[in-house]
């Protein structure tokens, strides 16, 4: 439920503009500004929206950086856009999440909910509006699911992960790491970062790094 208007995105943005560089940072389906029911949103239309958005508002090769689920996107990006991807930076990414940190941690009764229904809404720790999980959602993730096997993404990866991460464990980057077809990934745990990784010495660790890919 992230939107292109949170504290990474933009810190990001002011910091490629203070180094001359373009940066684009976007709304998927359902979210912020652009337009869709949330309801309706898949792992695949959000897939398509990255790739259109790569290949119709940026030119040249790009960093992709991609945050908790936006984490799982940039890799498929990576994946069917080789060419146009010159490295990866994720923060706390979930790759696999409809499955590994929705669907097999979910209770029997929410996921008795979410068959009988179609959907089930639960608390955010990040705001009053809840977390909407939807079927289609679920069922049309298992389509895209990348950690089963070695994903062959050969360019340079840097993971930044933070240890009291309560939504997606730490230990995700660090499969994800071992999955990864390229030897150039370095993955940095901040023991006291949480899921956003967004206060100021957490952003300045981010700069960092994206500074030093490019």
């Amino acid at each position: 439920m992230s939107g292109m208007n949170g504290t990474k995105a933009t810190a990001l943005d002011a910091f490629a503009d203070r180094l001359g560089h373009a940066f684009l940072r976007l709304d998927l389906f359902g979210h912020g500004a652009s337009s869709g029911d949330l309801a309706e949103a898949t792992v695949g239309r959000w897939r398509e929206d990255v790739l259109a958005a790569l290949d119709s508002l940026t030119a040249g090769k790009q960093i992709l950086v991609g945050s908790s689920l936006g984490g799982w996107l940039m890799l498929h990006a990576a994946l069917d856009r080789p060419e146009r991807v010159a490295a990866l930076v994720g923060v706390a990414a979930a790759p696999d999440a409809t499955e590994a940190l929705m669907w097999q941690r979910f209770p029997p009764e929410t996921k008795d909910r979410i068959l009988r229904d179609g959907f089930v809404r639960l608390p955010s720790a990040y705001g009053d509006q809840p977390y909407l999980f939807t079927r289609k959602l679920i069922e049309e993730g298992r389509a895209h699911l990348l950690t089963a096997a070695t994903i062959p993404i050969r360019c340079p990866v840097r993971l930044l992960h933070g240890m009291r991460d309560k939504e997606v464990p730490w230990s995700t980057s660090v499969a994800l790491a071992e999955k990864l077809g390229c030897d150039d990934v370095e993955l940095i745990l901040v023991k006291d970062g949480d899921h956003r990784l967004s206060r100021p010495r957490d952003l300045a660790l981010l700069r960092r790094t994206v500074r030093a890919l490019i």
